[in-house]
């Protein structure tokens, strides 16, 4: 093959790989323009600092050797010296490039295998950036393909441009695929990796429930209803909190659609998974409440620094309020943030019974007062005698029974006695 001929053929080939391979067709001629560099090298010497340039209209092509300019040359391959150059270029300035032009060439046997490894390495590079490009403003959106492969577990899928991998953890548990099914997952991440860019799905992210809703669903597509918050137990059970920014429309409604259709073309897609869907709320009692569906609640306590809540359910709802192996628990858990602990009322009545014998004991000691105005204090809602030292006086004096002078004899016996510990 002579470079100097047939500059058609050479933009035809550029023109064919770049649609080929759909990439730019720059790019290719770029390719081939460092391939016949390599060639040419090897040709001329390694050292030689040389430059093929391909016209992208033409398709003519210009081998130049490129000399530095320095004061004394001491390698001719690569330099030329200062008056030489200026015999070429008036101008020329040490540092500067001078071309010296080269005769076209004929690539031998190895030169040219040596130029089509240049060429494929390069289309493989930019086909590799066009997919990374592509697939990297992706991520976040549901995908559909088809199963390739199954390896060890991982499901291998063509995308058409590409291929991803659902990886075991990322499938919905006893999910079975084989070659040639039709597969939709979400896109959670994409890597750029030495052997191609890498297209990371799932089936079992929080945020592929959300993005089916969303098509389901199109008061959540437009805005109107948003979901707040995701938990699943993929395959098995899932909770979603949802907020209707127009107080005409009904946000569990909509989402369960006429009969239950929305809710179920979710389901069908998750392999059956059920899905509770709940009002979200800004009240965190109410919310949690609401997250522990279908068990009733009879009252929460919640402790807003440690972001822990108290639910007491009547005995008959504790098994429906854990769930079995803790999962309604849990999922309420992660859908709220907030750690749930879950009592029975009979629990908590034995547990409040007994915080207030230890209370009523031990104002009867530090105190030295019997048992009734023990459990007087108790009852008012006093935990600490510090409380007691350092209450307003009247708010002792309030308490049935009580007046100025016991409210401060009161008083007086619980400073002695934090005096005494001291």
């Amino acid at each position: 093959m002579v470079v100097s001929a047939n500059r058609l053929e050479l933009l035809q080939i550029a023109d064919a790989v770049a649609r080929e391979k759909s990439i730019d067709r720059e790019i290719v001629l770029a390719a081939m323009a460092d391939a016949i560099q390599k060639a040419a090298r090897s040709r001329y010497g390694t050292e030689s600092n040389i430059k093929a340039d391909i016209n992208p209209k033409t398709g003519e092509m210009k081998l130049q050797r490129l000399l530095e300019v320095v004061e004394h040359a001491e390698d001719y391959s690569r330099e030329i010296p200062l008056l030489l150059a200026r015999d070429r270029n008036p101008d020329a300035q040490i540092g500067d490039f001078i071309a010296d032009p080269l005769p076209p060439m004929d690539f031998g046997r190895i030169a040219a295998q040596s130029a089509k490894q240049v060429i494929v390495q390069k289309v493989r590079e930019a086909e590799r950036d066009k997919q990374f490009d592509e697939y990297k403003d992706r991520i976040g959106e549901i995908i559909n393909g088809t199963v390739k492969r199954v390896e060890y577990g991982n499901v291998i899928v063509d995308l058409g441009r590409g291929e991803g991998i659902i990886r075991r953890d990322e499938m919905i548990p006893r999910e079975a695929m084989r070659p040639g099914d039709r597969v939709r997952a979400y896109v959670y991440d994409v890597r750029r990796e030495q052997r191609g860019p890498q297209i990371f799905l799932s089936r079992t992210h929080p945020q592929f429930m959300v993005k089916l809703f969303t098509m389901e669903v199109p008061e959540i597509y437009d805005g109107i209803i948003e979901i707040r918050s995701v938990a699943r137990d993929p395959g098995s059970r899932a909770k979603i909190a949802v907020i209707s920014n127009d107080s005409s429309i009904d946000p569990v409604g909509a989402c369960v659609g006429m009969r239950g259709s929305r809710v179920q073309a979710v389901v069908g897609e998750l392999q059956g998974e059920k899905i509770d869907i709940i009002p979200w709320s800004n009240d965190p009692a109410t919310f949690i409440v609401n997250a522990l569906q279908p068990a009733e609640v009879a009252k929460v306590v919640l402790d807003e620094d440690a972001e822990r809540i108290e639910v007491v359910v009547p005995d008959e709802q504790l098994s429906l309020a854990i769930g079995r192996r803790g999962q309604n628990v849990r999922l309420a858990s992660q859908l709220t943030g907030w750690d749930i602990d879950i009592l029975t009322e009979a629990e908590e009545s034995e547990r409040r019974q007994k915080e207030f014998n230890e209370r009523t004991k031990l104002f009867m000691d530090a105190l030295d007062v019997d048992e009734m105005v023990g459990q007087v204090l108790a009852s008012e809602g006093f935990a600490q005698v510090e409380e007691l030292a350092y209450v307003d006086a009247s708010e002792i004096a309030s308490i049935d029974g009580f007046d100025e002078e016991t409210a401060e004899e009161i008083q007086n016996r619980a400073k002695e006695y934090l005096d005494k510990i001291e």
